[in-house]
C-alpha cells in the first residue's frame, strides 16, 4: 500500500542525553507530569509487519499511578499500557514519513497530555538539531513558508493478487500544524487551506469544530466556508493552551456530508516569553561555623512557565554577589541546574561573620545570558554557633569575705568571657570547686543574665576553726567543646575567702537535756546544772541565765552557774506533763557587743509514785427490787497513777453501817472489775447510797471509800424499770413535795389576782364619765380608744343602705309602726341648744350636757342600729363651696375672754386677743 505524499512542516529537536549516564549526574528538578518528549522521531524500515514494536513513549504523572490510558490518533498504531507503540496493520513500501498523536490520561486527573510520534524511513536525513540553527530560522521554516493545502483523503481500490483480492488504500495522516505563540499578525492570519477533490464537481462548504472553533475558547480559529482557508484570529499563548484538536468537515450545498471529517492538530510553538520565577524572594538557610568545603547549605528553586523540554524553560543558576567578602569573596557556590548552594572554602566563623547575603540569579535558555531571561532572589545564610570558644575567667585570682555562721550569702563574684552565642549551651558557664573546700561550705551558682559565677555559702563557717579558705575554681560550658578545641589556661582561677569573727550566742552542749526524777520531790530540791558554753574562744565574756518557759512554775535557775532547783512539788499527773515528761526552756545570754543569747530545753522525766487513790466507777446504777440476774451492777475503778500503782483493784463493803453488808454483796470478776448485787431476795424501791472501799496495788497500797447511788425499782418481764417504779425510785422527800405544793399555790394565787385586777379595770373604764372635773383633766394624756375594725376591706356589708335616699316616698308609704332599724326615721328633727356667742367658762359643761341629752332623745340621730361608715360623704353637699366663707374683719368679735380660761388657752388668746399688746 502506497502512502500519499505529505508535507511535513515540523522541526525535530534532538537532545543529547548522554550526560545523564555520568556518575556525577546532578539531582533531578521537581517532578512535572507529562511526556518526557513533546516530539518523538523514529527511523523504521520500509516495511512494517503487523504487531511490530516501534518505540516506547515515556510518561510520568508524578503520582506513580499505574492506571494511565494511552490512545493513538492513527488506528494503524496502538499504544500499550506501558507506553509501547506497536503496528496494528502491515505497512509496505513506506516511502514518506508518517506522523500521529499519542494522548495520555491519568486515572484520577481529567487533564490530557499529548505528544507527536513521527516515523521516518531509515536512511532519510534527520532533522537539523535546534542547537545548530537559529530560532528565527526554525520559525521561518515553520511559519513563513507558503500555506499548505490539506486535501481530504480518498479511498482507491486496486488488484493485489491473482486471486482477485483488493487492498484498500490507507487514509492520509495529516501532519500537525505548528503556530508560534505571541505572533504580531496581522490577524486573521491564514494557516492552511482545506480542499476536497469534489469541489470541481459540486459546491462544497467547509467548517471546523472543536475547542478553539465552536467550543471554548471560541473563535480562535475560523475557516472560509467556500475556499476552505483556515485562519487564526488572535495571538496564541502556549502557557495558556499548548495544542488544539480540530476536525474539518466538507458538506454539499444541501448539508450532506461529502467527505469524512479529518483531524487537525495545531501545536503552539513555545517562545521564550517568561522569566524564571523564584518560589520565594528571600530564602533563609544556615550552616555551622567551621564547616568543611562541600557542605550543603540550602537550595533555591525557580520555575519557568515556558516549555521545560526546550531551552526556553531550562533554568540555570549562578551567584551574583556575596556580602560580606570575608574571609574570601567566594565562600559559596551553587549547582547551576539544581540550585543547591554549597560551601567552597573553609574559614566560616560566627564570631567574625554571623550572616551572609547571597544574590542568586536564575536564567533560562540554559543560562545563556545573551538570549535568556533572568530573575534574582536573596539567600540569607546564617552561620550557626558551635562551641569553639572555651570560657575564660577575667582574672587569675578572686577574693571575698563572709561573716561566720551566715548561709545563702554571695561572698565573691567570678566574671567570665565567652565569645560563643550568648544564652546558648555553648555560652552558658558551669563552675566547679576543684579544691580547698573538703567539707562543702561553698557552692558556685551561675548568673543566667551575665554568666558570672556567684560563690555562695551553703554551710556555716566557723571563725574559730577556719579563718580563711583558698579555693581553686574551674569553669566550663554546658555543651562540650567542638572537636579539636582545647580548654584555655584561663579557665581556672584561685578564690580567697576570709572569715569574719562575730559574737556567737552561748550554746548548751546537750539540747534538749533529759533528767529523771520521782514525782513529789519537795521544793528546793536541786535537779541539775544546765550550763551553756560560749563559742567565742578568743573573747572572754560572762554568761547569765534566765527562765524563758516554765508552764507550771515549778523550777528556778541560778543566774550565774545555771543550777536548776524546784520551787514546788513535781506532780506527774499535772496537766502540764505530757507522756511523763515536763519541759522547761531557759535562756543563756552573754555580755558581748552586740549581746547574743541562746536557748536550751530541759526535759524532766517524772517517775511515778503511788500518790493517787483509785476512784470508783460508775457513780450511779439501777437494779431491780427483786434479786435476779438483772439485779447486778458491774463496777470498776480509775487511778491517775501508772503501772504498777494501779490495778488489780480490791473492792469490799464496809462493816458500818451494818445494813450495807446485810442488803448488798460485792464479788470480784477480774483484776479491775467487781460485781455489786442484792444479798436479800427483795428490797424496797428507792435510791440507796452504797459505800464501797477500793484499794490499788501500789506499795504501799492506797484505798478510797466511794459512794455509788443505786436506784432500786420494780421491773417488768424484760428486767427494765416500769414508769411507776421509776417515779417511786426517784424517792422525793417530804420537804420536796411540800415545796412543790407551795409553788403551785403561789402560781394559782397570782393568776387569780391578775384576773380580778383585769375585771376591776374593765368596770372602772365603763363607769368613767366622758367629762371630768378640771383638776382631773386628762387632755394632756394619751387616750386609748376601742378599735373599730380594719375598714371596708374586711367587712362584707351593703353600704348602699347607709346612704341618704334621694326620695322618701317608699318610707312615707309604709304602714304605721313598721320601720327598718337601719333606716332613718321620718319625723321632725329635735332642736339642739344654740351656743351663745360669748360663752362663759362655766357654760361649757352645761352646753355639752344639754347637747348629749338632746342627742339621746333624738331618734333620728345616728347611730340608729346601723353600720356607720365614717368615710362616706354622699353624692353631694347642699351647703355649696366653703370658699364663700370669709373671716370677719369688722373687729366686733371680742376674744379677750380666752385669757380667763387658764394657761391652756394662753396661746389662742395671744393669737386672737393680743392686738393691744402688739
Amino acid at each position: 500500500m502506497n502512502l500519499g505524499s505529505v508535507l511535513i512542516l515540523t522541526c525535530t529537536l534532538v537532545v543529547d542525553t548522554s550526560w545523564a549516564t555520568k556518575a556525577d549526574q546532578p539531582p533531578k528538578p521537581p517532578c512535572r507530569p507529562g511526556f518526557s518528549e513533546s516530539f518523538y522521531t523514529v527511523f523504521v524500515s520500509r516495511d512494517l509487519l503487523q504487531g511490530q514494536y516501534i518505540l516506547k513513549v515515556k510518561f510520568d504523572d508524578c503520582q506513580h499511578s499505574k492506571s494511565v490510558d494511552f490512545e493513538s490518533s492513527d488506528p494503524n498504531f496502538s499504544v500499550r499500557p506501558d507506553g509501547s507503540v506497536y503496528a496494528e496493520q502491515e505497512v509496505a513500501n513506506l516511502s514518506d514519513p508518517v506522523q500521529f498523536m499519542v494522548t495520555a490520561r491519568g486515572g484520577h486527573d481529567p487533564h490530557i497530555w499529548e505528544t507527536t510520534v513521527k516515523l521516518a524511513l531509515a536512511g532519510h536525513p534527520p532533522s537539523v538539531p535546534v542547537s545548530q540553527i537559529g530560532l528565527e530560522d526554525m520559525i521561518a521554516r515553520a511559519w513563513d513558508s507558503n500555506p499548505r493545502v490539506i486535501k481530504f483523503p480518498r479511498k482507491h481500490q486496486r488488484s493485489s493478487s491473482a486471486n482477485g483480492l483488493r487492498r484498500q488504500k490507507r487514509d492520509w495522516v495529516i501532519p500537525p500544524i505548528n503556530v508560534p505563540e505571541n505572533s504580531r499578525g496581522p490577524f486573521p492570519q491564514m494557516l492552511v487551506r482545506i480542499r476536497s477533490d469534489q469541489d470541481l464537481e459540486k459546491g462544497i462548504r467547509y467548517s471546523i469544530t472543536g475547542a478553539g472553533a465552536d467550543q471554548p475558547p471560541i473563535d480562535v480559529y475560523n475557516i472560509d466556508p467556500v475556499h476552505g482557508k483556515m485562519f487564526v484570529t488572535r495571538p496564541l499563548d502556549r502557557e495558556e493552551r499548548a495544542s488544539y484538536h480540530l476536525r474539518a468537515h466538507a458538506v454539499d450545498m444541501n448539508g450532506n456530508k461529502v467527505e469524512s471529517p479529518i483531524d487537525l492538530y495545531i501545536y503552539v510553538i513555545d517562545m521564550n516569553d517568561n522569566r524564571p520565577e523564584f518560589q520565594n524572594q528571600v530564602y533563609n538557610g544556615s550552616v555551622a561555623e567551621g564547616s568543611k568545603p562541600g557542605t550543603l547549605v540550602m537550595q533555591v528553586t525557580a520555575n519557568d512557565s515556558d516549555d521545560d523540554t526546550t531551552a526556553n524553560g531550562m533554568v540555570r543558576y549562578r551567584i551574583l554577589s556575596q556580602t560580606p567578602h570575608m574571609p574570601i569573596p567566594n565562600m559559596f557556590t551553587i549547582n547551576s541546574e539544581t540550585g543547591d548552594i554549597f560551601t567552597v572554602a573553609a574559614g566560616l566563623d560566627r564570631e567574625k561573620v554571623s550572616q551572609y547575603t547571597i544574590i542568586v540569579q536564575a536564567t533560562d535558555m540554559e543560562g545563556n545570558l545573551n538570549f535568556g531571561l533572568s530573575n534574582t532572589a536573596t539567600a540569607l545564610i546564617s552561620v550557626t554557633d558551635i562551641n569553639d570558644n572555651p570560657p575564660e575567667l577575667t582574672a587569675r585570682t578572686f577574693s571575698g569575705e563572709v561573716p561566720e555562721n551566715r548561709v545563702n550569702v554571695v561572698v565573691a563574684n567570678l566574671t567570665v568571657i565567652d565569645r560563643d552565642q550568648p544564652h546558648s549551651p555553648n555560652w552558658a558557664a558551669q563552675y566547679r570547686i576543684a579544691s580547698g573546700d573538703p567539707q562543702g561550705h561553698f557552692l558556685i551558682r551561675t548568673n543566667p543574665v551575665n554568666n558570672d559565677g556567684m560563690v555562695t555559702v551553703v554551710k556555716p563557717v566557723d571563725y574559730e576553726q577556719n579563718r580563711a579558705f583558698m579555693l581553686t575554681v574551674i569553669v566550663s560550658n554546658k555543651a562540650p567543646l567542638a572537636s579539636g578545641i582545647q580548654s584555655s589556661l584561663q579557665s581556672s582561677a584561685g578564690v580567697t575567702i576570709s572569715v569574719q569573727d562575730v559574737n556567737e550566742p552561748p550554746v548548751f552542749p546537750s539540747n534538749p537535756k533529759s533528767i529523771r526524777f520521782e514525782e513529789g520531790v519537795p521544793a528546793g530540791t536541786t535537779l541539775t546544772v544546765f550550763a551553756a558554753q560560749d563559742p567565742d574562744l578568743f573573747i572572754h565574756q560572762t554568761v547569765r541565765y534566765s527562765k524563758l518557759s516554765d508552764p507550771a512554775n515549778w523550777l528556778r535557775i541560778n543566774r550565774t552557774n545555771g543550777q536548776i532547783t524546784t520551787m514546788a512539788v513535781l506532780d506527774r499527773e499535772s496537766m502540764y506533763v505530757r507522756n511523763n515528761i515536763y519541759e522547761a526552756t531557759f535562756l543563756a545570754a552573754d555580755n558581748g557587743s552586740p549581746p547574743a543569747s541562746g536557748t536550751g530545753t530541759l526535759q524532766i522525766h517524772l517517775i511515778d509514785v503511788n500518790d493517787n487513790a483509785p476512784v470508783l466507777l460508775p457513780k450511779e446504777a439501777q437494779v431491780c427490787e427483786r434479786a435476779s440476774p438483772r439485779s447486778r451492777v458491774n463496777i470498776t475503778a480509775s487511778d491517775a497513777d501508772a503501772d504498777p500503782h494501779v490495778g488489780p483493784f480490791v473492792f469490799e463493803l464496809p462493816s458500818y453501817p451494818p445494813s450495807v453488808r446485810r442488803n448488798w454483796t460485792a464479788s470480784r470478776i477480774s483484776g479491775d472489775y467487781a460485781q455489786l448485787r442484792l444479798r436479800i431476795p427483795y428490797l424496797d424501791a428507792g435510791v440507796y447510797e452504797v459505800p464501797i472501799i477500793v484499794s490499788d496495788s501500789g506499795n504501799p497500797p492506797l484505798s478510797n471509800r466511794s459512794m455509788i447511788k443505786v436506784k432500786v425499782c420494780p421491773c417488768d418481764d424484760n428486767g427494765d424499770c416500769t414508769t411507776t417504779g421509776a417515779v417511786a425510785a426517784a424517792g422525793l422527800g417530804t420537804g420536796a413535795i411540800i415545796a412543790i405544793l407551795i409553788c403551785i399555790i403561789i402560781l394559782l394565787t397570782m393568776v387569780l389576782v391578775f384576773v380580778m385586777w383585769m375585771k376591776r379595770r374593765e368596770k372602772e373604764r365603763q363607769a368613767k364619765p366622758l367629762l371630768i372635773d378640771p383638776e382631773d383633766d386628762v387632755r394632756d394624756n394619751i387616750l386609748k380608744y376601742d378599735e373599730e375594725g380594719g375598714g371596708e376591706e374586711d367587712q362584707d356589708y351593703d353600704l348602699s343602705q347607709l346612704q341618704q335616699p334621694e326620695a322618701l316616698d317608699h318610707i312615707i308609704c309604709k304602714p304605721t309602726g313598721v320601720r327598718r332599724v337601719d333606716e332613718r326615721p321620718v319625723i321632725a328633727e329635735s332642736q339642739y341648744p344654740i351656743r351663745p356667742s360669748l360663752p362663759h367658762p362655766g357654760d361649757i359643761g352645761d352646753f355639752i350636757n344639754d347637747g348629749l341629752r338632746a342627742a339621746d332623745n333624738d331618734p333620728t340621730a345616728p347611730p340608729y342600729d346601723s353600720l356607720l361608715v365614717f368615710d362616706y360623704e354622699g353624692s353631694g353637699s347642699t351647703a355649696g363651696s366653703v370658699s364663700s366663707l370669709n373671716s370677719s374683719s369688722s373687729g366686733d368679735q371680742d376674744y379677750d375672754y380666752l385669757n380667763d380660761w387658764g394657761p391652756r388657752f394662753k396661746k389662742l388668746a395671744d393669737l386672737y386677743g393680743g392686738g393691744d399688746d402688739d
